[in-house]
């Protein structure tokens, strides 16, 4: 169930800009940055929905998170992603469930990524949001994004260590 979402023009124009914004952005990271740390959140509403974002700069649905600024946590960089991307007002549990090492767009990156039980939102869309939905585990969208997806299995999986490479976002 798509709670929130922006379509046409109105979701083009920034759709243009943060592409083009995102590949110099990437091209910078090749250059400067040696590895980026990132969390994302395998949220699930009271109601036992997943939670999952379409950003206006990539193609399909996604787990909220983002970015690890210098000095953060990993859990405080979470909850700080979800209250700025999805509109996150309380959570339950959080738990960590593992770390993903691999190399998107020619960068080393590790992502922590969390179980984050009980997420109330009050759903807002941003620039780089377009699109928020809370879907159920066994209902999820048919463009999941293959990252995404891969996130999920393993999390229903219990997260076994030797489950594969993980696609690139």
């Amino acid at each position: 169930m798509i709670l929130i979402e922006r379509t046409g023009w109105r979701a083009a124009g920034p759709r243009i800009a943060l592409n083009a914004f995102q590949t110099l952005r990437r091209a910078w990271w090749r250059m400067t940055t040696p590895e980026t740390r990132g969390s994302r959140g395998i949220c699930l509403t009271p109601e036992g929905r997943v939670i999952l974002v379409k950003h206006s700069y990539k193609r399909g649905w996604y787990l909220p998170g983002g970015a690890i600024d210098a000095g953060e946590d990993d859990l405080p960089a979470l909850l700080r992603e979800l209250r700025e991307e999805v509109g996150m007002i309380r959570h339950g549990a959080a738990q960590h469930l593992y770390d993903l090492r691999h190399n998107p767009d020619h960068k080393r990156d590790r992502q922590a990524v969390f179980l984050v039980e009980d997420v109330v939102i009050e759903p807002r869309l941003s620039l780089e949001i377009e699109a928020i939905g809370a879907f159920l585990p066994d209902a999820l969208p048919g463009n999941l994004h293959p990252a995404t997806r891969y996130r999920l299995e393993r999390w229903r999986k219990g997260g076994a260590a030797d489950f594969g490479p993980v696609p690139s976002e």
